[in-house]
């Protein structure tokens, strides 16, 4: 889908307003098509003596790359991360591997990922601006991105885990969810750029189909790759035998595959931003693809529920009731600044095909109404992604360390029991939880620990 001449990650309509600097890293991609066509996973040995001379790299860390200071940070399922420093500063370095590297090189993946995170990356930078990693350089053949080093930025979920607060942490990711959900879409861009897109982002199959198997099959059967707590088996058949439940994710899974209504983030967990106590950036777009405007609001809201249900394990009496209270409050900031940010763009930048204002303002028709049943949707199918998410990460592959390093495995099957029980009653009946307050309520009363029978 890319014309010649054209920035890696544009689209053929992008292409016509390349900034200088955009320009000068695709140039710097395209010098790198010609002179390394074969690929090689980099380590802290090699990598000074590949980046010293690429310019974009260089003058950001300083000093002679022969005494970079490298370390390989990567501890997620997918890549190799390094972290590059010098007299003048630092970057990270990310390089997909051809293979899963939880699994091993027996499950093959194709480096194409790092392509599009790449792309979503450029997008994200445009559409919510400040919040994504700026990147410096992007080696397409080696799979490779140099961007922004976060610092002190931590992983939100270590955050989660220890305790510890960041300020406007729900506000800051319901507005990202929003801006990326509104401006990604045909609300706002023009048909033919947000068409081509969605031609160039097709092009991720491999990717998808992780997230089409992992997070909404799966969970439901006795997928090879799937674990859980032992003491979870009751449960676990409970969820399996409820044909309703399983019938209901299905559907979520085909408007996931069918509906392009926006560029997602993909996988939008604990783990995928990082944050000081003031400060939130959000990371990985590798999952990336075109699909539900409210896939990504539920990812999120997911991750915190998951947070919330593993407390009793990581806090003491005195700190738990107050904690888990901040994080529903960062669920409902969320949810409520989504719905706030996406109004605000309603109204000023309703630009693309849909929804347009010659149908209703410019007939003295308010659009608000609209709106509203647009916004009701979102909300009641990112309750419904939410559950699905809250059962993947407890019985499918990939799990969170929210739960998984609770030692006490007894202790720990109650707590994911909450957070599955839970996750049922969402993607039953989400219809029933589109208020905050009734999904605060839900929350609360499954923390208590009554609801199985």
């Amino acid at each position: 889908m890319e014309s010649s001449g054209q920035s890696p990650g544009q689209s053929p309509v992008e292409s016509q307003n390349t900034s200088r600097r955009e320009s000068t890293t695709a140039g710097e991609a395209t010098n790198d098509t010609q002179r390394a066509s074969d690929y090689v996973a980099l380590s802290v040995e090699t990598l000074g003596v590949r980046l010293g001379d690429i310019p974009a790299v260089s003058e950001r860390v300083g000093g002679d790359p022969a005494n970079w200071r490298i370390r390989e940070v990567g501890d997620g399922n997918l890549n190799l991360v390094f972290i590059v420093e010098g007299t003048q500063g630092a970057v990270v370095v990310k390089q997909a591997l051809p293979y899963v590297r939880m699994v091993g090189e027996s499950w093959r993946l194709p480096l194409y990922r790092a392509h599009y995170e790449y792309y979503a990356l450029v997008r994200q930078a445009r559409y919510a601006p400040g919040v994504a990693p700026e990147v410096f350089y992007f080696d397409k053949p080696q799979a490779l991105i140099v961007m922004e080093y976060l610092y002190p930025h931590v992983i939100l979920r270590r955050k989660l885990i220890k305790g510890e607060r960041v300020a406007e942490l729900g506000e800051t990711l319901g507005r990202f969810c929003a801006q990326t959900a509104f401006r990604g879409s045909e609300l706002s861009l023009p048909s033919p750029e947000k068409k081509a897109d969605v031609g160039l982002f097709s092009g991720n199959v491999a990717i998808p189909a992780i997230t089409e198997s992992l997070v909404f099959t799966d969970p439901y059967y006795d997928a090879e790759m799937n674990h859980h707590t032992p003491e979870l088996s009751a449960v676990v058949a409970r969820l399996r035998g409820n044909v309703a439940l399983k019938a209901k994710a299905q559907r979520m899974l085909m408007k996931f595959t069918a509906n392009t209504e926006t560029m997602l983030h993909g996988d939008l967990h604990s783990g995928s931003i990082m944050a000081t106590d003031a400060s939130v950036r959000i990371i990985d777009p590798e999952f990336s693809q075109y699909g539900p405007m409210a896939f990504d609001l539920g990812m999120a809201v997911a991750n915190f529920l998951m947070a919330y249900f593993s407390q009793p394990a990581h806090r003491s009496a005195d700190e738990l009731a107050a904690y888990q209270r901040w994080i529903l409050e960062v669920i409902a900031a969320c949810l409520d600044s989504f719905d706030a940010e996406f109004q605000r763009l309603w109204q000023t930048e309703r630009r693309g095909i849909l929804f347009p204002q010659t149908l209703f303002e410019d007939q003295q028709h308010a659009s608000d109404v609209a709106c509203q049943a647009l916004l009701d949707e979102i909300r009641e199918d990112a309750l419904a992604y939410c559950g699905i998410e809250m059962h993947r990460r407890v019985l499918s592959l990939a799990h969170n360390a929210d739960f998984e390093e609770i030692i006490d495995t007894g202790l720990r099957a109650r707590l994911e029991t909450r957070n599955l029980l839970m996750g049922e009653a969402l993607i039953v009946n989400a219809a029933a939880y589109t208020k905050t307050t009734a999904l605060v309520a839900l929350a609360e009363t499954h923390n208590a620990g009554t609801c199985w029978h």
